[in-house]
């Protein structure tokens, strides 16, 4: 598999094509979510329950991953589970803490909607070297942790973080 020869590209040029992909996807999402009869959080926290795949996540787990209080998770178990994608199970090494189990109709379910999506990005990433795809998945990586870092500093002043201009008018 030989890469493709790529155009030259500025970092402007790279968080611009990011950009137009986070809104994509920001949009993307909330047609899927409807698709599926949830909300956008509900669906977001969906996906973290099937990445645990056979280590179901814990109720505490999800609402960090998630950046929800314990409080707002319980209501999103309580319409995954009314919906029928996930249900609540006791740790078995605790019984006072509480798991996410998802469905496995609702693995399937997920995996209709968004199978073709993944088949074409395998695609794409079949023009791609090894040594191409390694540079890209460093990137989101890296690109993750350094989100992660930053929702954790807004989070903890969201006020300090929003503009002045939007603070003076909410007074």
């Amino acid at each position: 598999m030989d890469g493709k020869p790529r155009p030259a590209a500025t970092p402007e040029q790279a968080l611009a094509g990011m950009d137009q992909l986070i809104a994509l996807s920001l949009v993307g999402q909330h047609d899927i979510a409807q698709r599926l009869g949830l909300n956008v959080t509900d669906l977001t926290c969906l996906g973290f329950v099937l990445a645990a795949g056979d280590d179901p996540i814990s109720a505490g787990t999800l609402a960090e991953q998630a950046g929800l209080t314990t409080g707002a998770v319980t209501g999103v178990l309580n319409r995954l589970e009314k919906a029928g994608y996930a249900h609540r199970q006791p740790d078995p090494e605790d019984r006072r803490r509480v798991r996410v189990v998802a469905d496995p109709a609702a693995v399937a379910t997920a995996a209709a909607v968004y199978e073709p999506f993944y088949r074409r990005l395998n695609e794409l990433f079949a023009g791609y070297t090894p040594a191409e795809i390694a540079v890209l998945s460093d990137w989101f990586t890296r690109a993750g942790d350094l989100m992660r870092s930053y929702l954790e500093e807004i989070r903890s002043d969201q006020l300090a973080a929003m503009p002045r201009a939007r603070r003076t008018r909410s007074r």
